[in-house]
């Protein structure tokens, strides 16, 4: 593999570590001026001034060199929550929610998630893979190089696998590295609503099982919420998905508080996702048990309910917070992480640094790849976005455009976006 040294870096803007960074060191950020970075074999060899590199390294005539053109330099984004392999639209929902009909009424009346299922479960497994891919390209063009994908909308054993598959295959021949989660346990579907015990028999006895054996999923997560699983169901469905090798992650407390969080503290999981109805108590337990927080703004402001997790409150408890997008058809149709960026600054109150620290190496710590991502220093893979901005502010000063110049994953250009004029 070629080396790459990124020079006329006007900032380096990078957490540091492999563990999740917690409490004041949320945001605790190095931002090195006037640097460059050699990337070597895939991963980062050097970080510092010309000066530095100079003495360290010599000229390194036989070199590529990428020009950052007095830009920023920042780790790649890691986006820890997604339900990518989906088919259809809800675009007619999106409307009926515009027009104040709640997201919970529509899914009464059978849209919602189960609407979604029905598309998926007709598409092929083809169909699926280009629909993964397609947003994997908005993905790479908004700086994400990692993310979690989820299934959920098969509800069925043929059709979890399928859309497992379909991460698995369209992940392996995209530059954005995608780690799967089984969530069978998204929804009851509609041939087990008498029979929710059968249901969840064939999660844990069936789905579970081959999902494992054929090392389809990394992780196994679970809608804990009133009206869809209970703390006890989920209880189940996580031990099950534990004794067969899948690390535990979950919906937690997203629309009342279904004690969600207390369970991911017990269970150890990496992640308790959502959150905005999280208890006082569940931020205690999560607070002495090491589970990171993973937030996500854009479901609140797409489901316009001007209601969004108390991060600040978690901060100061010490929980490691992370910020992915959940981009779903449903409840949050993003796969930009810039715009979860500015949320989390102006909607969550959290800092830009700690904002910064929540989209690279506290997602990257979620997703158990603290030690491989999530941060520029020498050792850890090359994944590095090339911005736009002399400096990190700009990622917030200057909302609501893509300052993604240039992607660099494992150490090569994956992408670059045109410069505007």
């Amino acid at each position: 593999m070629a080396d790459l040294l990124i020079e006329n870096i006007a900032e380096v803007a990078s957490p540091r570590g492999s563990t999740p960074r917690r409490g004041p060191d949320q945001g605790s950020v190095v931002r090195t001026p006037d640097a460059e970075i050699l990337c070597r074999d895939g991963v980062i060899a050097f970080v510092g001034s010309t000066e530095q590199r100079r003495a360290e390294l010599g000229e390194l005539p036989d070199v590529a060199r990428l020009d950052a053109g007095g830009g920023t330099v920042i780790p790649g984004f890691v986006d820890p929550h997604t339900h990518l392999p989906w088919a259809g639209s809800r675009e007619v929902e999106f409307a009926q929610r515009l027009s104040g009909r709640s997201y919970m009424e529509i899914a009464a009346e059978g849209g919602g998630i189960l609407s979604t299922v029905r598309s998926t479960r007709a598409a092929s497994e083809e169909q699926l893979v280009a629909r993964v891919a397609e947003r994997l390209d908005w993905m790479l063009v908004g700086g994400t190089t990692t993310a979690e994908a989820k299934s959920g909308y098969g509800l069925s054993t043929e059709d979890e696998l399928k859309q497992l598959r379909a991460i698995r295959n369209a992940s392996a021949s995209h530059a954005v590295d995608l780690v799967p989660t089984l969530m069978a346990a998204h929804e009851i579907p509609p041939e087990h609503r008498e029979q929710r015990e059968r249901y969840l028999d064939l999660i844990c006895n069936e789905i579970v099982p081959a999902v494992a054996e054929q090392k389809l999923a990394v992780f196994s997560d679970v809608f804990c919420e009133h009206g869809v699983f209970t703390q006890e169901e989920s209880r189940r469905v996580l031990t099950a998905g534990r004794e067969h090798g899948l690390q535990p992650r979950l919906h937690a407390d997203e629309f009342v508080d279904s004690g969600g969080a207390e369970l991911a503290a017990e269970l150890g999981a990496l992640s308790a996702d959502h959150l905005i109805a999280i208890s006082e108590a569940g931020i205690d337990a999560l607070a002495g048990s090491g589970v990171i927080a993973t937030l996500l703004p854009g479901t609140s402001f797409f489901l316009m309910k001007h209601t969004y997790a108390p991060a600040r409150r978690m901060v100061e408890a010490g929980v490691p917070i992370a910020l992915a997008t959940d981009c779903n058809p449903g409840s949050s149709f993003t796969e930009s992480m810039p715009m979860v960026f500015v949320l989390a600054v102006f909607e969550l109150g959290l800092s830009i640094e700690e904002a910064l620290t929540g989209v690279t190496l506290n997602a990257a710590c979620s997703l158990g790849l603290g030690d491989r991502i999530g941060s520029i220093e020498v050792g850890k893979r090359a994944d590095l976005l090339v911005l736009d901005a002399p400096n990190l502010l700009h990622l917030a000063y200057h909302y609501g455009v893509n300052l993604v110049r240039v992607v660099v994953k494992g150490g090569r250009v994956a992408h670059r976006n045109p410069l505007p004029g």
